[in-house]
C-alpha cells in the first residue's frame, strides 16, 4: 500500500446517517502498474493472477472508451481511488468482531437480521475488502464453498478451482472496462456448489462503498455443478459525496448440467456513481440460469446481463426493472446466446422515466445457425411520468436458422388517467395513487425478489415517486 497514514472518512448517504471509518491506506489516485502490483500484494496473490492483472491493464490502456450508449466523458478514470482497506476488515465469523462504525451502517440495511430470518449464509464487503461472511454449519458439511474470493484464493485446495474458471465466461478482452476490472479487481464472492446438492435457503452478499472518488472492483464467481441448486442475492449502495464513483464488478456464473441457478440484485447506488457492471453466465445441457434484478441509482448505468446457453436444452430468463430519475441514464437490458439445440430463453424488461431521466433496454439475442429448434421471448415495457423523460428500445436479434422462433414485443406509455382519478375518488393522494400504479407496472418482476427485497423495492418506488405528478 501506500505510504499514506490511516484516514478517517465521514460518511453521510439517502437514509440520513453518517459513519466514520479509518482505513489502513488508500492506493495513489489513478490506474497503473504500480497501483496494480500494491492491491495484489495486499491481496497476498500468487503469481498467475499477477501476470493476468498486468496483461488487463496494458489491454485497458490500449482500449478505446465505448462510443456508443450513455455519454461518460464526465468519468474521470486518474481520479478514481482503486482500492481501499478499512480497518478491523477481514473474515470476520462473528458479527461483534466487525468495527463498529461499519456494522451501523449494515445494521441500517438489514444485515444480519435477514441472516437470522432467512438466509444459508451471509457475505459483506466494505469498499475494498470483505468485513463479514458466514455460513450455516449444515450447508457447510455438503461440501458448499461460500467465502471472499480474495481470501478464497490464498486457500489451496480453493486457488485450483478459481483458476479453473477465472476470467472463462468473461474474457479480459471483453471491452475496456472489464479489462479494468480484471486489473483492480479485489474482493467478491466466491460460491460452489458441488454435484446434486440443492440449497433451498438463498446466500446473500451486499457491497457497500464508501470512500469519496471510490471504486468498488469486487469479483463473484459461481459455479453450480451438474444437478445442484442454488439462489444468490446481491445488493449494492454508496453514499453521495458530489463526486464521481465507479462502480466496475464482475460476475462469472456456471451452470452445470440440470442444474438450476437464481441470481437476484437490486442496485441502489448514489446519484455520483458509473455502474458499469459486467455479469455472464454459461448454461449446460439441461441448466436453467436466472436473473432478477432492479436498477435504482446511479448517474449512469450501463448493465446487460448475459447468458450464454451452451449445450442442448438449457434455458435462462432475464427479469430486470430500470428506474430512471432527473440526472439519470439507465441503459439496462440482456444478452442471450444460443448456442445448443432446443434452447429457450425470455427477456421481460421494465422501465420507468421521471423528471427527465432516461431510460434504455439495450439487449441481444443471437441464436447460431447450429442452435435449431431454439426459442426466444422479449417483452419490453416503458412507463414515461412526464413530457421530459425520454425511453428507448434497442433489440438486436439474430436468427441464423429457420426453425427457431423469436418474438419481440415493446411498449411505451403514461399513467393512465381514468385509473389516477379513480384512486384519488376512493381519498387516495394522486402521489400515492400514482406510486400505486407504478409498483402494479412493475409487480411481475418485483413478486420474483426475496420478501426483504421486495419490500425495499417498493419503498425506494414509492419515494421516488414523490412529487412526479403535477
Amino acid at each position: 500500500m501506500s505510504n499514506k497514514k490511516s484516514q478517517t472518512v465521514t460518511t453521510s448517504w439517502t437514509w440520513d446517517f453518517s459513519d466514520e471509518v479509518t482505513y489502513k491506506g488508500t492506493a495513489i489516485q489513478g490506474i497503473n502498474e504500480t497501483v496494480v502490483r500494491q492491491i495484489s500484494a495486499a491481496n497476498e496473490e500468487p503469481e498467475w493472477m499477477l501476470e493476468l492483472r498486468l496483461k488487463a491493464l496494458k489491454l485497458y490502456e490500449a482500449k478505446p472508451m465505448p462510443s456508443w450508449g450513455p455519454d461518460l466523458s464526465n468519468l474521470d478514470l486518474q481520479s478514481i481511488y482503486y482500492f481501499a482497506q478499512p480497518e478491523g476488515a477481514g473474515d470476520n465469523k462473528s458479527w461483534d468482531d466487525v468495527p463498529e462504525e461499519i456494522k451501523n451502517t449494515f445494521d441500517r440495511l438489514g444485515i444480519p437480521e435477514a441472516e437470522k430470518q432467512a438466509l444459508a449464509g451471509v457475505w459483506a464487503q466494505y469498499d475494498s475488502e470483505t468485513v463479514y461472511h458466514s455460513l450455516k454449519e449444515e450447508i457447510a458439511d455438503m461440501g458448499v464453498i461460500f467465502d471472499d474470493l480474495s481470501h478464497a484464493l490464498k486457500k489451496p485446495e480453493y486457488e485450483k478451482i478459481i483458476k479453473k474458471y477465472f476470467a472463462k465466461s468473461i474474457p479480459l478482452t471483453d471491452h475496456k472496462f472489464a479489462s479494468l476490472h480484471y486489473a483492480v479487481w479485489s474482493g467478491g464472492t466466491f460460491l460452489y456448489v458441488p454435484k446434486g446438492v440443492k440449497i433451498n435457503e438463498p446466500l446473500q452478499s451486499y457491497f457497500r462503498m464508501n470512500v469519496k472518488k471510490g471504486g468498488q472492483f469486487e469479483h463473484t464467481m459461481i459455479i453450480i455443478e451438474d444437478d445442484a441448486e442454488a439462489h444468490y442475492i446481491e445488493g449494492c449502495s454508496a453514499p453521495k459525496y458530489d463526486e464521481n464513483s465507479l462502480h466496475a464488478g464482475g460476475v462469472e456464473i456456471f451452470v452445470g448440467k440440470n442444474a438450476h441457478m437464481r441470481y437476484s440484485s437490486v442496485e441502489n447506488w448514489s446519484l455520483d456513481t458509473y455502474n458499469l457492471n459486467t455479469k455472464r453466465a454459461i448454461v449446460e445441457e439441461s441448466g436453467y440460469m436466472e436473473w432478477v434484478g432492479g436498477n435504482m441509482g446511479s448517474n449512469t448505468t450501463m448493465l446487460y446481463p448475459c447468458s450464454v446457453l451452451k449445450w442442448d436444452n438449457a434455458r435462462a430468463d432475464h427479469l430486470g426493472i430500470a428506474f430512471a430519475n432527473a440526472g439519470q441514464n439507465q441503459d439496462t437490458g440482456a444478452k442471450v446466446i444460443h448456442l445448443g439445440k432446443n434452447t429457450s430463453s425470455s427477456i421481460v424488461s421494465k422501465s420507468i422515466s421521471k423528471a427527465g431521466g432516461i431510460s434504455t433496454y439495450r439487449g441481444l439475442v443471437d441464436i447460431k445457425s447450429w442452435a435449431t429448434g431454439s426459442v426466444s421471448k422479449i417483452e419490453c415495457d416503458a412507463l414515461l411520468l412526464d413530457t421530459d423523460s425520454k425511453s428507448d428500445t434497442i433489440p438486436d436479434i439474430r436468427v441464423d436458422n429457420t426453425s427457431s422462433i423469436v418474438a419481440h414485443e415493446a411498449s411505451a406509455g403514461k399513467i393512465n388517467e381514468e385509473d389516477l382519478f379513480y384512486l384519488q375518488s376512493r381519498g387516495i393522494s394522486e402521489d400515492q395513487a400514482a406510486a400505486m400504479i407504478v409498483n402494479g407496472f412493475i409487480s411481475p418482476i418485483v413478486k420474483e425478489l426475496p420478501l426483504e427485497y421486495a419490500s425495499e423495492m417498493n419503498v425506494l418506488i414509492s419515494m421516488e415517486m414523490e412529487g412526479s405528478i403535477g
